[in-house]
């Protein structure tokens, strides 16, 4: 009765925007794991589509590693790949071919059996999309050709050229696996919790469509990774997901004790947290840093020499040092210092607003009676939308248009929940920037980012938009390719490495900073953890007497 009543009151609370007094009981007496409780967990955005390839949204993946387990595990210390769903697998000479042998008695929440069969379907669903329901191809899964059940335990995989990602690609977010009934929906049913069929250790039991998501451990759950300390069901009984936008309302009611752990902790908020107590969680994502790229079939920015006139113009040093904690390192590259394939790139990083306007000059852009920027009648004025799910972001813009404006360039900074926003982000005459950021623990994510049918960060003709007129980097497109299909480990590194040099010298993207994962969590909340890009896991979490 206390746990609901402490449940009922953190709702009223946030829907009010107050803070309320509240309680709750659970025994732990030594620190040890304990059964009980349910967590409430803030989230700083509504989920949008729990489609597995769709995870990469962090409030997405933040439910869906409740509700879904994977073929494998990737250590979030050794980024090792080891046993979960899959007991062991093997792979040919070219990683053209991949065999997974299963673990018996895993079902689905619907008490479907999640053998062979059922994980052929995901994967040829994943893999090759499928247009009746309208489900994308996932973009951690390259070169994917088709499936064989072998026995009943047995599945064999067939790439239609090298695929050496495949392996860690199981391990991820976007390979989460669901009942085959969930895989029978059209993409849009499937924003709605309640239809994601999983075998994870915990199900979604209620829905408030856009507000709560409320998650209720599976009793009978016994197949967590092997190697994890927590076996068999969850410790808690519950976690209810209340989704609250507001920063201040969301560390206010940590503070406060009426929730006990939160995603999206803005730097500015860390101190008190730390005063009180409170832990910080800044867990890596380990993949393409928060950046700023440009659409070079804009106009605008389709001259090299105005890409990196702006990159010169951008004090990266200034926004981090200003803005956050040292739980978000200034960006040297264009991928992580923890990504696979980091190579610090730092002297093509440089600012120098010097040097940006000796190339604006050369570039035919002479200022104007306003300060800005002008040519054959234009002016150079950049339009970007702000990004809602990176820190700070509006703040970030704002620097960075500042920044600009020094050396006669503008930057006009649009809501980030405006309806226009997304027609406008693929049509490069109205947005010749972007803002952009993924997290994934392979050298892959380089091509999730830049790929025409992946990501397309920079709206490629042939890519996902068909507002492009021109613009394709086949050069680009064929080191992403190579990456995504090189067998030796070392090749695949230095073709990651060619990939950053390639994108600073062309000045397609403007890295700032190497983006983390920041939560906060109760001091009597234990045992959380983090999967290697930093989504939290709550399986072996734990809220003990407070």
């Amino acid at each position: 009765m206390k746990n609901i009543r402490r449940i009922n009151a953190v709702t009223r609370a946030l829907a009010l925007g107050a803070l309320l007094t509240s309680t709750f009981s659970a025994i732990a007496a030594d620190g040890t794991p304990v059964q009980g409780g349910t967590l409430i967990y803030l989230e700083q955005q509504a989920h949008t589509n729990l489609y597995p390839p769709a995870g990469g949204f962090y409030p997405n993946g933040g439910i869906l590693n409740q509700i879904t387990d994977k073929l494998t595990y990737q250590n979030p210390k050794t980024l090792e790949v080891e046993p979960w769903i899959a007991e062991s697998w093997s792979f040919n000479a070219d990683k053209t071919e991949y065999t997974f042998k299963l673990r018996p008695g895993v079902t689905f929440s619907d008490g479907t059996p999640l053998d062979a069969n059922a994980v052929a379907k995901n994967f040829d669903t994943y893999g090759l999309g499928n247009k009746e329901h309208h489900l994308p191809v996932s973009e951690v899964i390259n070169n994917y050709d088709h499936s064989e059940v072998v026995d009943p335990l047995t599945v064999k995989f067939y790439f239609k050229k090298s695929s050496p990602g495949f392996l860690q690609g199981t391990a991820t977010i976007g390979s989460g696996l669901v009942s085959l009934s969930t895989l029978a929906r059209n993409f849009d049913a499937l924003g709605d919790a309640t239809h994601i069929i999983g075998s994870g250790p915990f199900v979604v039991s209620k829905e408030t469509l856009g507000r709560e998501v409320d998650l209720t451990a599976r009793k009978d759950y016994n197949w967590g990774p092997k190697n994890l300390k927590q076996q068999g069901r969850a410790n808690l009984d519950g976690i209810k997901v209340i989704v609250t936008g507001e920063d201040s309302v969301r560390i206010g009611a940590l503070l406060a004790g009426q929730a006990d752990f939160i995603r999206q902790v803005q730097a500015y908020d860390e101190k008190q947290a730390k005063d009180q107590n409170f832990p910080i969680y800044a867990a890596p994502t380990k993949g393409v840093n928060d950046s700023i790229s440009f659409r070079p079939d804009n106009a605008l920015v389709s001259d090299l020499k105005v890409r990196q006139a702006l990159l010169h113009a951008t004090n990266s040093k200034q926004v981090v040092d200003t803005l956050f904690s040292p739980n978000y390192p200034q960006a040297t590259s264009v991928i992580a210092k923890t990504a696979a394939g980091y190579v610090d790139l730092s002297n093509k990083l440089t600012y120098d607003p010097t040097l940006s306007k000796k190339l604006l000059d050369e570039a035919g852009w002479k200022p104007g009676p306003n300060g800005i920027r002008q040519k054959d009648g234009k002016t150079l004025s950049l339009t970007i939308y702000e990004s809602l799910p990176q820190p700070q972001n509006k703040e970030v813009l704002q620097l960075v248009s500042q920044q600009w404006s020094q050396v006669g360039a503008k930057l006009n900074i649009l809501a980030g929940d405006a309806g226009s926003r997304v027609a406008d982000n693929l049509d490069p005459e109205k947005t010749p920037a972007n803002v952009v950021e993924v997290g994934r623990a392979d050298p892959d994510v380089i091509k999730s980012s830049f790929y025409p049918t992946n990501r397309d960060a920079l709206l490629q003709k042939g890519g996902l938009s068909s507002k492009v007129k021109s613009f394709r980097d086949d050069k680009l497109n064929d080191l992403l390719t190579a990456i995504s299909a090189e067998v030796d480990p070392k090749k695949r590194l230095a073709l990651t490495g060619d990939v950053q040099n390639y994108l600073l010298d062309q000045a397609y993207v403007i890295p700032i900073f190497e983006e983390p994962q920041v939560f906060a969590g109760a001091p009597y909340f234990k045992g959380v953890s983090f999967e290697a890009v930093g989504r939290p896991s709550f399986y072996g979490a734990w809220l003990e007497k407070h």
